[in-house]
């Protein structure tokens, strides 16, 4: 099988496809599209004039990081979904417990997070340049884009002006997507945010990076359903949960650094890893999406781009509603 091009990104293929991405952002404002929330709006140039280095100093942060564990990018792109997923976009995942109060980010379906150091490392470096002006909810954002981009996935731009948020506690959390959704509970769960079945599978497709731990998915182990796994792949997963446990890391598809269409191919061969990717497959709502992705890795980058950036705008903090952090684990 062909590997994709190693990391780091040529600069002649990084130019090609912030072109295109540009040219995307382009058409969509010639269309009329609007990032308007309320009275106020978010704005692709929210920093040009504030913080003009704002943008280049989270790409290089992450280029760094990303050259000394190409891994981070999983759990950063994960990070911004989690914390978009509760309260919005708000940065409530980044809010250390205090004694009277555990946050979102000790959540047991939130342990596995990574990175908060390198959002601490570009917040340190932009309070030096414009203090008082990056929202650490926008820094979020800025930095899942860029690992989806210098991990081999599409490019994408997304408007800024995120204000950060002041609640983060650990009971909001109940409401993740749970590792053992099916289908039906999926698109459920997605459509009360106002995603489709196709967005949904598109977001899910960001399983493309990483892995998961045993206790995600061990429980389908216990009586094999042949019909929605594979013998061989369970035989792999038994084998990695009985060495080493709950906290056993398995990869989502055969390369868990790089943003391709594997994912979808593993789930055509029953070898999704959690009952939530499977299902994309197995169940007949959502099957052919999963088979186009598959056929298609241009479709699938089309389709995630738009989903993400969708993700991007959930329930934002504009104004007086959220603050600029001066330190993105704490409330001012």
């Amino acid at each position: 099988m062909m590997q994709k091009t190693s990391y780091p990104l040529s600069l002649a293929r990084m130019a090609v496809y912030y072109t295109l991405g540009v040219a995307l952002v382009i058409e969509m404002v010639a269309r009329g599209f609007s990032f308007e929330i309320g009275a106020k709006a978010l704005s692709m140039e929210h920093y040009v004039v504030s913080c003009p280095l704002a943008e280049g100093i989270v790409r290089d942060t992450l280029s760094r990081a990303l050259q000394d564990d190409p891994t981070l990018a999983a759990p950063l792109l994960r990070m911004h979904f989690h914390d978009c997923w509760i309260q919005g976009c708000d940065a409530s995942i980044l809010i250390d417990s205090t004694n009277g109060n555990t946050a979102e980010k000790d959540s047991p379906a939130n342990l596995s997070l990574r990175g908060y150091e390198v959002i601490d490392e570009v917040k340190e470096e932009l309070e030096r340049q414009c203090p008082g002006v990056v929202s650490c909810a926008d820094i979020i954002a800025m930095a899942a884009r860029d690992a989806v981009f210098l991990s081999g996935g599409p490019f994408y731009d997304i408007p800024k002006g995120r204000k950060d948020g002041r609640r983060s506690r650990i009971e909001d959390t109940i409401n993740l997507p749970f590792p053992t959704f099916n289908s039906s509970q999926l698109i459920s769960a997605f459509g009360q945010r106002g995603f489709t079945a196709r967005e949904m599978v598109a977001l899910s497709g960001a399983h493309t990076l990483g892995v998961a731990r045993c206790s995600s998915f061990k429980s389908r182990l216990a009586s094999v359903d042949t019909s929605s796994m594979d013998l061989d792949f369970a035989r792999i997963l038994s084998k990695t949960c009985s060495v080493g446990g709950d906290t056993a890391e398995q990869p989502f598809d055969a390369t868990r650094s790089n943003f391709d269409n594997l994912y979808f191919l593993a789930l055509q061969r029953k070898a999704g890893l959690l009952t939530s990717d499977q299902t994309l497959f197995t169940s007949a709502a959502t099957q052919g999406v999963v088979n186009g992705y598959a056929m298609n890795q241009a479709m699938f980058f089309f389709d995630f781009q738009q989903a993400i950036r969708k993700l991007s705008l959930l329930d934002v903090k504009l104004g007086s509603d959220g603050e600029v952090r001066q330190n993105c684990r704490r409330i001012n």
